[in-house]
């Protein structure tokens, strides 16, 4: 494996990360109707647990509400079950046609809270990113020990494979500010 293909391939394991990471922050509600909020919400739909996305359509009606419309009208109670049993805490409106959430305006208090977890989840993927890195000079040194590279090269590498852990640190910590910002704003 050459340096190079071991940099993509870090690169790429620490992108995957990044991803994940805005999939969960999408998921925390910030007071504003965002249909990504239903992402983890499952519905029993024949016997088979189905994401809400694939029953319904999904759109913002007005900044604090959300519609959803299901394709088949007979899974509209199951849907509202779903969400009711959730952990989003918003009791759904069913007017027999569609479901409409809709988002209350977050307390300080509950603002605060979302404000640490996203830290910690900020936190969770530094560590994630900070076990590329390690696996990463692990392969490295194993290169080196098996003599596909020379020490000057490993020492490089070590030096670049930090300056793209760092790269994606500073990500990290940029995607926790805003989202924090997104949640303290009123």
């Amino acid at each position: 494996m050459a340096l190079k293909e071991l940099y993509n391939e870090t690169e790429a394991s620490m992108d995957k990360a990044i991803n994940a990471l805005n999939g969960d922050f999408n998921t925390i509600r910030a007071g504003r109707a965002n249909p990504a909020v239903l992402d983890r919400i499952y519905v029993d739909y024949y016997g088979t647990a189905t994401p809400i996305n694939q029953l319904a359509a999904i759109s913002v009606s007005e900044a604090r509400i959300l519609v959803i419309q299901p394709w088949d009208k007979s899974s509209l109670t199951n849907i509202e079950k779903a969400i009711q049993q959730s952990d989003l805490g918003i009791h759904p409106q069913n007017d027999g046609v569609v479901i409409r959430l809709t988002f209350p305006p977050l307390t300080e208090e509950r603002r605060k809270a979302l404000t640490k977890d996203v830290a910690k989840m900020a936190e969770d993927y530094k560590i994630n990113i900070r076990q590329r890195r390690r696996d990463a000079i692990d392969k490295l040194k194993a290169m080196k020990k098996d003599n596909e590279v020379t020490e000057d090269d490993q020492k490089l590498g070590e030096k670049r494979i930090q300056e793209i852990t760092d790269d994606y640190i500073k990500q990290i910590d940029e995607l926790a500010a805003e989202k924090e910002k997104e949640i303290m704003a009123i």
